[in-house]
């Protein structure tokens, strides 16, 4: 596998380390920080809300200095955060936590082009397998993430979670180093001065909706049932340790799949493992309407995280197939703009519905919005076969 791929992959993992850092422990500070139960998950949300207003500018600044300048200014930014955060939790300062919170979505909003970077830095014919290359880092994350969340807690003997933002703040010092070790190709001039399509055109294409519609239904229900799941966990009576595992075993589903995903895709078809990435997204939905046994709570996340897999790297694949050279910037920017949006909304919202509607109904509530996608997805694959056959 190319050396760059690598380098990326081991980026990716450091970047999802410190969001799994944060998803174990920031829903629980903002418990113990908000000024109402409402509030509780609004880091969370203010994490999203700076990932998705990163997501157009990011592919933006990077067509004009480079994917490789565009990712150390996200590192850098996300530097910021993570040492806003510490602040604020040493002052107890519920506003600047959000601020620190924020700064450090825009961080991860510039990391997300990771999986994009990848195929730039390969062959053609490689493009799936470095995609889920990328992807794949995230299974060291998976152990790395909720180890470190459990072992921070003692680095600040009186403020237990201020540990895990130093953490977090070694974790992207690496990166930056790591950074400068890949070499990206320069922006071509194809993607400067080519012929370009307007945005309304590219995402009105139906493979580009269908692309969008299974990675924002994919990751939006992931992200709402898995920042939920901490608050269910402890409603229920489960210690910080029984939460990390669950979240750690949730993870290592996300991503271990990643190994064999580009391969899967291939052989099945993109349409078929979306179908049944949403297939497992249910299995977990029924297991979480069953029972909060530690059991339940297991099974249900791991399949999430697979259910997850299997949604957004064929989504991420079907997307790359929908515009020129030239488009690319605009295209992914939209792209991770609408997905990461709904996904702020998720985060805004899953501490409130956890709260005011119960565990069992916030789940009920996920199945049609699933259902709702597959829907779209095969309304709009079968339109695009019927475009290129009146072409044809």
């Amino acid at each position: 596998m190319n050396m760059n791929v690598v380098l990326l992959s081991l980026c990716q993992a450091l970047l999802t380390t410190g969001n799994i850092l944060l998803v174990s422990v920031t829903a629980l500070i903002g418990r113990d920080m908000a000024p109402s139960a409402t509030l509780i998950t609004l880091p969370v949300a203010m994490q999203f809300v700076g990932l998705m207003a990163a997501t157009i500018p990011a592919s933006l600044v990077m067509k004009r200095i480079g994917r490789k300048n565009g990712f150390y200014l996200g590192t850098t930014i996300g530097i910021a955060g993570a040492f806003t955060c510490i602040f604020a939790l040493n002052g107890n300062q519920f506003d600047l936590f959000c601020l620190g919170t924020f700064l450090l979505g825009i961080g991860i909003g510039f990391g997300t082009l990771y999986r994009f970077a990848a195929v730039e830095v390969c062959a053609p014919d490689q493009k799936n397998r470095a995609i889920s290359m990328v992807m794949a880092g995230g299974v060291l994350a998976a152990v790395a993430g909720p180890a470190l969340a459990v072992s921070s807690q003692e680095w600040v003997e009186d403020i237990p979670f201020q540990g895990a933002f130093i953490g977090l703040l070694g974790l992207y010092i690496i990166a930056l180093l790591l950074l400068s070790l890949i070499r990206i190709p320069p922006v071509s001039a194809d993607e400067h001065h080519g012929e370009a399509r307007p945005i309304t055109e590219i995402i009105s294409q139906p493979n580009f909706i269908g692309a969008v519609v299974a990675a924002m239904v994919g990751y939006a229900v992931m992200n709402l049932l898995m920042t939920a799941t901490p608050l269910a966990m402890q409603r229920c009576g489960y210690s910080f340790g029984s939460v990390a595992n669950v979240i750690e075993w949730h993870v290592l589903g996300m991503f271990l799949p990643s190994f064999f995903t580009g391969s899967l895709v291939n052989r099945f078809g993109i349409k078929p493992m979306i179908y049944s990435g949403a297939a497992l997204i249910v299995g977990c939905i029924a297991i979480n309407m069953t029972g909060t046994s530690e059991w339940h709570f297991f099974a249900a996340l791991l399949l999430l995280g697979v259910g997850w897999n299997f949604m957004f790297i064929p989504a991420t694949q079907l997307l790359t197939g929908t515009y020129k050279p030239a488009e690319k910037a605009k295209s992914q920017a939209a792209n991770e703009f609408l997905v990461f949006g709904v996904v702020t909304l998720s985060a805004l919202t899953s501490g409130w519905l956890e709260d005011a509607l119960g565990w069992f109904t916030m789940n009920w509530m996920m199945l049609p919005v699933v259902l709702w996608a597959v829907a779209v997805v095969y309304l709009m694959d079968k339109k695009a076969k019927a475009t290129v056959s009146a072409v044809s």
